[in-house]
């Protein structure tokens, strides 16, 4: 296991204070830490759960600049992320590819010249030079026409990238490790105090009920959906600022089409709903924005919702889908920064970041808002906010910096994976495909030896085996079934649940050696 996995024992006074503390392993939270450290600085995350256990792994799975966002006058947001784009997309070509957007036409909503003026805003507000402008479709003979209705006769197409989300925040907290940082996983904080001008936080391990302190010149919370419990409760401090809880929720169906386009559609209700290819085999539809006032930790897609998209994409599709087409479902809570919106759709998608340094006190950092394609400058913004506290650090690094598997050209994965194929000649083109994407130039060190598939050691169903599992649970955190099958991967849709509970056991079995063969060796 990671050796920045374990957890730590208690620190003594004498040892050293981190420059920073961070609470919060979502992409925030693990974009920050990176950020970070690359500039010099000492930096602590400290996760509750896994990795990317809440929001940033429930996202609509889109690097985009939020084409609807243009209707609330988000210029500078939009514009932001539409420059991100092709600067996410050279830094982690192996989880981030183009993906082009048709958006039908819908007689009766916005009108056609109304989109058109839209998507050449969207084309030229960002400075894009990787993807490819809008066009015209003629619905009636173009292939994309065809899974639709036929009242559908015009539509316009348009560029924005896909991204893995949560091998995105694994990757971010993977380079941030290799720089320095220290990762904690399954370890809360209980407690942060300003004590002698630093911050002490009070920590305790999910798993074992340990508890630790450490020290920290400044604090960031980065708790997404519990920021501000984490300011009243844990930091025990009065604010005034507020968030407010938007769920987004997602439905997978049985494959709904065969090209490799995604959709767009416009609703009568103001929204709009993506529909888009899926781990080959599935479709992925959503999303929604619903008011949540419950623990963002228990989200989920609700009957209503699930219908409400079955309904929404069948106005549209000329398949009728029901809630038989839906094989999954997931739902995420958006922590978007109250800013007295009427709906949840039209609360603002910004971030806003605000020190708390009363009377000379070490800073704390809050996080509010924000949104996965501008995770990155988000990032350089918190560390920005805190260069009065560290003087010393180092200049902006990430723009042009590669995540952990990414150092190759943004349109070369077929050449990865032929290379692949070749030295492992036991590879089928989908199993080469899925570590490359997964893995990147990265998918060959795991491999390093293999002449067969034998060599991989056990295989827990479709194509995940013992050897990935053990480079999961060594250098990306994982430790149970579902951080393998739902978040360093989607292979949960293809396992059953014996093959499950059987990768779960192994894995905790695995984790339990381990852990007393570390216990053994501190005592000796």
């Amino acid at each position: 296991m990671a050796r920045d996995n374990l957890s730590q024992a208690s620190e003594s006074r004498d040892e050293p204070a981190y420059d920073l503390a961070i609470i919060g392993g979502g992409v925030n939270g693990c974009g920050i830490a990176r950020d970070a450290v690359g500039r010099g600085l000492t930096a602590v995350l400290v996760e509750q759960s896994d990795l990317a256990q809440a929001t940033s792994s429930a996202s609509t799975k889109l690097f985009h600049g939020g084409l609807r966002y243009l209707e609330y006058y988000e210029f500078r947001l939009v514009r932001e992320a539409l420059i991100e784009r092709e600067v996410l997309l050279r830094a982690m070509p192996h989880i981030s590819w183009p993906m082009r957007f048709v958006l039908p036409h819908h007689q009766g909503l916005r009108p056609a010249w109304l989109l058109r003026l839209g998507l050449f805003i969207y084309d030229h507000l960002g400075g894009r030079k990787i993807l490819p402008a809008t066009r015209t479709l003629d619905l009636r003979s173009d292939l994309t026409g065809a899974p639709l209705k036929p009242e559908y006769k015009k539509g316009f197409e348009y560029s924005d990238c896909w991204v893995e989300d949560s091998r995105l925040v694994v990757l971010n907290a993977r380079d941030a490790a290799d720089k320095g940082a220290n990762i904690r996983t399954r370890t809360r904080c209980e407690t942060a105090e300003r004590e002698g001008g630093l911050w002490r936080l009070s920590l305790r391990d999910i798993e074992t009920g340990e508890t630790s302190t450490l020290r920290a010149r400044a604090l960031v919370n980065a708790g997404g959906p519990w920021v501000e419990e984490v300011i009243r409760n844990r930091v025990r401090m009065n604010t005034s600022d507020k968030i407010r809880l938007v769920r987004g929720s997602h439905i997978v169906t049985k494959k709904l089409y065969e090209h490799d386009r995604a959709y767009i559609f416009q609703n009568g209700d103001g929204r709009i709903l993506f529909a888009i290819p899926y781990e080959t085999d599935f479709t992925l539809i959503g999303t929604t924005d619903a008011d949540h006032q419950d623990d963002p930790g228990a989200a989920v897609c609700t009957p209503e919702e699930r219908d409400y998209m079955c309904a929404a994409a069948s106005e549209y599709f000329a398949k009728l889908i029901t809630a038989d087409d839906v094989v999954w479902s997931y739902a995420g809570v958006r922590p978007l920064y109250d800013d007295g919106a009427e709906s949840a759709s039209a609360a603002t998608r910004d971030y806003v970041l605000k020190v708390e340094d009363t009377d000379g006190a070490a800073p704390l950092l809050n996080i509010f808002g924000g949104k996965i394609t501008t995770y990155r400058r988000l990032a350089e913004a918190a560390v920005a906010k805190l260069l009065p506290y560290f003087p010393k650090v180092g200049t902006p690094w990430t723009a042009d910096a590669p995540l952990p598997g990414g150092g190759f050209p943004h349109d070369g994965v077929e050449r990865l994976v032929t290379e692949l194929r070749t030295a492992h000649p036991f590879l089928d083109q989908r199993w080469a495909l899925r570590l490359v994407r997964a893995y990147g130039v990265q998918a060959a060190e795991m491999l390093t030896g293999a002449a067969r598939e034998a060599d991989l050691g056990r295989r827990f169903g479709w194509n995940l085996t013992e050897r990935e599992v053990v480079w999961l649970m060594e250098r990306e955190w994982a430790r149970t079934a579902d951080d393998v099958l739902w978040r360093r991967s989607k292979i949960g849709l293809r396992l059953s649940g014996d093959e499950v509970a059987d990768l779960d056991g192994w894995m905790r079995a695995r984790g339990a050696l381990e852990a007393g063969s570390t216990a053994s060796n501190a005592a000796t």
